[in-house]
């Protein structure tokens, strides 16, 4: 009789742990959005269906960027979760609360996410300004010429990298569907130089006026670009900064929701506008184009 008493409490107990395990697999969340606020340890992020979730962060919880294009990540402490930051969360909770078990990244993100925050660093932009004007004086000029057929070998290099940015680009906007260029405008700049004028930033406040019409099915595409001038590497910084402040303006000064812009892209001196072997051609490719993209559906509804 003790033995099958036993045997009763065991299978008692055994029933109790695969329903407590049931329950507690039934509680894991997971999602993606932007951060809006930080409190402490308590995130509220805004999920691209325009819900807000409160995302809990532990001593536990990793935080993590991709490494390359592979599935390696690097974990960081958690001061990089700023406002401004796209994310990815899972953890357990619910759609409204989650205490997150980790949280994942891009670097191009958090870049932006600084820049929206701090906004453009003057001293950073005098020294783009100097390496540009140091590398086209006279002693770089017969340098120039060698440095062109470098540059279209370390393109052809980094296309398989540029390709995966663009489909990791599309896949965020996958909701979108069908899209078509709405409006498009273009920012230009001087030779070393990332700063709007007062010209660009009124024809980039039109394009949002524009776009903030529309409730929903619409995002605004950024794409930077530099001239041939100078060294590859520092020309895709160039470009980078280019988009980032055409980025900063149209979300600080515009009203454009971080989720309605695509992540800047630094596409350096690919693409070109013009030749680069003239002056005009070269300040025809020293740009940032700015796109807004609209759903097929909603585009023919506005018509």
């Amino acid at each position: 009789m003790t033995s099958r008493r036993i045997g009763i409490v065991v299978s008692f107990f055994a029933v109790c742990l695969l329903s407590w395990g049931s329950a507690l697999a039934a509680d894991k969340v997971k999602g993606r959005g932007v951060i809006t606020l930080r409190s402490g340890d308590t995130l509220t992020v805004e999920t691209p269906d325009d819900t807000t979730v409160t995302i809990v962060v532990t001593p536990d919880t990793k935080v993590q960027h991709p490494i390359g294009l592979g599935a390696r990540k690097k974990q960081v402490g958690p001061d990089v979760l700023i406002p401004g930051l796209k994310l990815k969360y899972e953890g357990t909770g619910d759609e409204s609360r989650v205490t997150a078990e980790t949280i994942t990244f891009d670097r191009d993100d958090l870049s932006l996410a600084k820049v929206i925050q701090a906004g453009l660093n003057p001293t950073a932009q005098q020294g783009a300004m100097n390496t540009q004007a140091i590398a086209a004086n006279a002693a770089a000029i017969a340098e120039a010429k060698e440095q062109i057929a470098a540059t279209q070998r370390e393109i052809a290099a980094n296309k398989a990298a540029l390709d995966e940015v663009a489909r990791t680009t599309q896949q965020r906007f996958s909701e979108m569907g069908e899209v078509v260029t709405k409006s498009q405008y273009t920012v230009y700049f001087a030779t070393g130089d990332y700063s709007l004028s007062k010209e660009y930033k009124q024809g980039l406040a039109d394009l949002a006026k524009q776009a903030l019409t529309y409730p929903k099915g619409w995002a605004i595409s950024v794409a930077g670009y530099a001239d041939s001038t100078g060294a590859a590497a520092a020309n895709e910084v160039l470009s980078k900064q280019r988009a980032q402040a055409v980025v900063a303006y149209l979300l600080q000064d515009c009203g454009v929701p971080v989720g309605r812009i695509l992540a800047p892209g630094a596409m350096g001196e690919t693409n070109p506008a013009a030749s680069n072997e003239t002056p005009s051609g070269r300040a025809e490719n020293r740009r940032v184009d700015v796109k807004l993209l609209l759903n097929k559906g909603v585009a023919g509804a506005g018509n």
